[in-house]
């Protein structure tokens, strides 16, 4: 490959974080705005917060069954006509919860958002543009995951505004045309990583100071996938629940939503931040880090009452649980080989999805049988420990496998 070459790849690859970005934070953030509408929907309906907080868990779930195999389809034919696809499924997806009437169909197109539309556009994108890389991975990929956050927090911001202007039935369709009309130019504009040619006989991929990575792919998956799930059952609580814990105080709406905005906005910058941060101490280490953050903030939220010291809050674990979003992506690049990138990332994240829709579940469920959203909390706070307990017993088997693999080196 030529200077000039590198110098085109380079340029290209940032431009696929900022299309990444876009799309990802579209399709994050009309996830997110799940909780916006659950308390419209039960007062239409008279659904339970349970049921509608499932109407979350079925995005994530489809989301994760069905990521898998566009991972394994990104990495066999790309992902340009994969974008497409999903940024035309993900506007039917809302045009059709515009006019629903039960909660089969509240669930149906939720499914339907899910498995085609946002499970395309999340992990394959991701693993495209990290591909673009070969130097600052976690800062590119940081960027990359800060449109999620950053979507996380507008757009259900502008769900709330629609929502108190029009109903809820004209908010999910302006939603479901404004998606169309950024979408889709977007999609067109997606190319892939040149990782076929440049890498497609590379092994094993190095570590920070030059060896072999030490394990098989099949090892990280497992491991990552083992703790992702509890992080992201931590991390999902607050995110689908905050709102409703403050309107439950008698909060303004308007102004509780503004609180899930500032964690949104600070876990932009928390992804970029988390992302810099893997590059300076490694991608593990700053998963951990992040990870003991979030597990600490994560209690404080029911037990908090002044809004000034929620906002304080929400910035602090917008910035953390956004870090951990990054890395533990960042992980999986630095440790798994190229060709098989997007599916391993998408078996990673289809793992994150279960902790992401049994968090947003179990915290309905739990407010349901109890009244309060303190035992919601606790128990997020709780599946954060475990999270940090398998990376510290992941970090001690890497420098196992390392050691292993050195001595048989010195007695070959």
């Amino acid at each position: 490959m030529t200077d000039q070459d590198q110098k085109d790849r380079r340029k290209y690859g940032w431009m696929m974080v900022g299309i990444t970005f876009s799309l990802t934070a579209l399709s994050f953030g009309i996830l997110s705005s799940v909780g916006i509408f659950l308390k419209p929907l039960a007062a239409e309906f008279g659904w339970s917060r349970g049921g509608l907080s499932f109407g979350y868990t079925t995005i994530t779930l489809s989301t994760a069954f069905s990521g898998v195999i566009w991972g394994i389809i990104a990495d066999r034919h790309g992902t340009r006509w994969i974008a497409l696809f999903g940024a035309f499924a993900m506007t039917i997806a809302l045009l059709l919860m515009s006019g629903l009437n039960s909660l089969w169909e509240f669930y149906l197109f939720h499914l339907m958002f899910g498995a085609l539309g946002h499970g395309a556009l999340s992990v394959p994108l991701y693993a495209n543009a990290g591909l673009w890389f070969t130097k600052n991975i976690g800062l590119a990929l940081g960027v990359t995951a800060a449109g999620g956050a950053f979507g996380q927090g507008v757009v259900p911001m502008v769900a709330r505004v629609l929502i108190t202007q029009f109903g809820w039935e004209t908010a999910y369709l302006v939603l479901g045309i404004g998606y169309f009309i950024i979408a889709l130019p977007l999609a067109l504009m997606v190319r892939d990583a040149p990782r076929h040619k440049v890498n497609e006989h590379d092994g094993r991929p190095l570590m920070r100071d030059g060896t072999i990575f030490p394990l098989a792919p099949v090892s990280v998956i497992i491991w990552l996938s083992s703790a992702v799930v509890f992080c992201c059952i931590t991390m999902s609580v607050p995110i689908v629940h905050l709102v409703s814990l403050l309107t439950d105080r008698g909060i303004y709406p308007e102004v509780a939503v503004s609180a899930l905005l500032a964690l949104m906005i600070a876990g932009a910058f928390g992804r970029i931040i988390g992302g810099k941060l893997t590059d300076m101490i490694g991608a593990l280490k700053g998963y951990t880090f992040m990870s003991v953050g979030q597990t600490i903030l994560v209690f404080g939220f029911p037990l908090i009452t002044s809004m000034t010291a929620i906002y304080g809050l929400a910035i602090l674990f917008g910035t953390f649980y956004s870090g951990v979003m990054a890395s533990f992506i960042i992980c999986a690049r630095v440790m798994i080989p190229a060709q098989y990138m997007a599916r391993s990332m998408s078996i990673i994240a289809m793992f994150g999805w279960f902790g992401m829709g049994l968090g947003a579940w179990q915290g309905g469920f739990m407010y349901d049988i109890t009244g309060d959203y303190f035992w919601s909390f606790t128990i997020a706070s709780i599946a954060g420990l475990i999270n940090i307990c398998i990376l510290l017993l992941f970090t001690q088997h890497i420098r196992r496998a390392k050691n292993k693999t050195g001595f048989a080196e010195a007695m070959a």
